[in-house]
């Protein structure tokens, strides 16, 4: 980003917003919506730094403004804090106000509630009492700050918003903790409540980043969710698609079906699974977009109101097959295909989901099904075993779901043979697993592995266990917490040796915890008994436990899970 669209600096409230600058919240901003808890944690950080030995500043976080002249700011992110900032001197003013009406020392209080107003809420015309404020609320907000809490007058509690008697309950909130605090203390009280104001607006400060665009006011978030400050980028894309329509002169009613539809598709996203959903739904349909690029590519393509309401219907297709994907226990898939998507959810494995929108959209249901289970057969052999970049394997099924999307590719067949490069040969796989260490500490791997233990069960058994179920866990024949000398493996060995997939096999769970650490010997009886083949066979052909046998199961469990997950027109 050039310096020039970009810059960055710590300021006041004071220094923000009593130097003559107005900051608006753009029109389709999402409306206010801090609660009592937000404002009783902010007046604490107000009262700690008041205290005679409490911090001199409070942090107050990023504030994103965008702005083209450095006069007018449109706030991006912190539009929350902002506008309860500018509540809390609106109550101060009605605090004063009430000294005024009582007359006490009515003329000094009138002087500084004037100077006050001016210097941080805006000027009042004394006629028509209109605001010419310093900061404008988003559509749904502005009327009732402006009409009704800017003049201190009235604030009526029917037929509003649900964020307007937000706003009014913040106000009052904030106008009770006001008056206790002059109660608490003594001295002159207009005195004391101006001082308030000077010290809110001193010790309160912000790390301003101001950009020129859309774009820059993106890759802000970027660079900030990298950092692991959350910022909404889905509210910055809504901005755009509505300014898109707003600058378009379109009418009310087809705003407010923009913004219920948006709505709807959010709300059942859930705010934080946008961005992804939206680049999923995007490389679905079009060529691939990287996420640091995807704001720049949908500014460049979506552009008229028709391009705006096109997208709009486009997630609306695609929107519950990604649910499906990402939760596909709660979906109404057949059930095979939502055992596949759970298999992909327990791999942690996204990368074929543009793949699956499009055929989504395009396959019957039988080709769907063979191709959701090619990626799991690619996911094992590729992500889980061979754990090689995804980078490549991202941009394969990219392309793969664009000529799906424009119909260039109809069938389950030619989509395989253009996953080709994604697809692992035997001997890579067989190699792969041959090796495998999966440390079954973490919670996905210990999945992970009961997925293969369970599988490799079936080939042996034929029978089919779940490998969510609580009846079985994973045996580590060498065991986890092993005592020095275990069986003769020194402490090298059981630190390599402990994790491979040839010292892991199924056992029930409670006799799993009976035979904790014993020796193999003694364990080998028990694994005898076992209801699993798979730990029956591990017994009959392994007289003892070295890590040479550790090495050659595993070389025959890598033989079967070849045959298990194999595409034969790949293979």
């Amino acid at each position: 980003m050039a310096a020039t669209n970009f810059k960055t600096e710590n300021n006041t409230f004071r220094k923000l917003i009593g130097n003559g600058l107005t900051y608006r919240i753009p029109r389709f901003q999402r409306d206010y919506s801090w609660t009592s808890e937000e404002w009783e944690d902010l007046w604490m950080d107000i009262l700690d730094t008041l205290k005679a030995n409490g911090e001199p500043a409070h942090y107050i976080g990023y504030l994103v403004l965008q702005s083209a002249d450095d006069k007018t700011f449109d706030v991006i992110d912190g539009q929350q804090r902002l506008t309860t900032i500018s509540i809390i001197v609106l109550a101060v003013l009605k605090n004063i106000q009430r000294l005024i009406d009582a007359g006490n020392d009515a003329d000094a209080n009138r002087q500084r509630l004037n100077q006050i107003r001016q210097t941080y809420v805006g000027y009042l015309d004394p006629v028509t009492l209109v605001a010419r404020p310093k900061l404008t609320l988003n559509r749904n907000n502005n009327n009732y700050f402006q009409n009704y809490l800017v003049p201190l007058g009235h604030l009526p509690q029917g037929g509003f918003h649900a964020s307007e008697h937000l706003l009014r309950k913040a106000f009052d909130w904030f106008d009770r903790q006001v008056a206790a605090y002059l109660k608490a203390s003594s001295g002159d009280e207009g005195k004391r409540l101006a001082q308030l104001t000077e010290d809110i607006s001193d010790r309160l400060f912000f790390t301003v980043i101001t950009v020129t665009d859309e774009l820059n006011a993106y890759k802000v978030f970027e660079t900030l969710n990298a950092r692991g400050v959350r910022l909404s980028a889905t509210d910055l894309l809504k901005n755009y698609l509505f300014s898109v329509l707003d600058r378009g002169g379109e009418t009310d009613h087809e705003l407010r079906n923009l913004e219920d539809r948006w709505e709807n598709i959010v709300g059942r996203l859930q705010s934080e699974n946008f961005p992804d959903f939206l680049r999923v739904h995007w490389n679905s349909r079009r060529a691939f977009a990287r996420q640091a690029d995807l704001f720049k590519t949908i500014r460049a393509r979506i552009n008229t109101r028709e391009a705006v309401f096109q997208l709009l219907r486009d997630m609306e297709e695609d929107l519950d097959t990604y649910l499906a994907l990402s939760s596909p226990e709660a979906s109404d898939w057949a059930q095979d295909d939502k055992q596949l998507a759970g298999v992909l959810k327990t791999f942690r494995v996204r990368q074929p989901f543009p793949l699956l929108l499009a055929a989504k959209r395009q396959f019957d249901a039988a080709d769907f099904t063979g191709l959701l289970r090619s990626t799991v057969v690619i996911s094992m052999r590729f992500n889980v075993i061979g754990a090689y970049s995804t980078a490549e394997q991202e941009r394969t099924y990219n392309a793969v779901a664009e000529r799906i999307a424009t119909k260039e590719i109809t069938q389950l067949g030619a989509a395989l043979s253009a996953m080709r490069g994604v697809y692992p040969d035997d001997a890579a796989f067989r190699s792969a697993f041959a090796d495998k260490v999966i440390r079954t500490t973490d919670a996905r791997n210990n999945r992970v592995v009961r997925f293969i233990l369970c599988a490799l069960e079936k080939r042996l058994s034929n029978q089919d266990y779940s490998f969510t179920s609580d009846a079985f866990n994973i045996e580590h024949v060498l065991p986890q917490n092993a005592p020095d000398g275990w069986g003769g493996f020194s402490n090298d060995d059981a630190e390599a040796m402990t994790y491979r997939l040839g010292n892991m096999t199924l056992l029930q769970t409670g006799t799993n915890r009976n035979i904790g650490t014993a020796v193999y010997a003694d364990k080998r009886e028990t694994y005898r008994q076992s209801g699993f083949a798979i730990t029956q066979k591990l017994a009959n052909d392994h007289a003892d436990w070295t890590p040479e046998h550790i090495a050659t199961r595993q070389n025959w469990m890598a033989n079967q899970a070849t045959a298990i997950w194999r595409i034969a027109q790949l293979s």
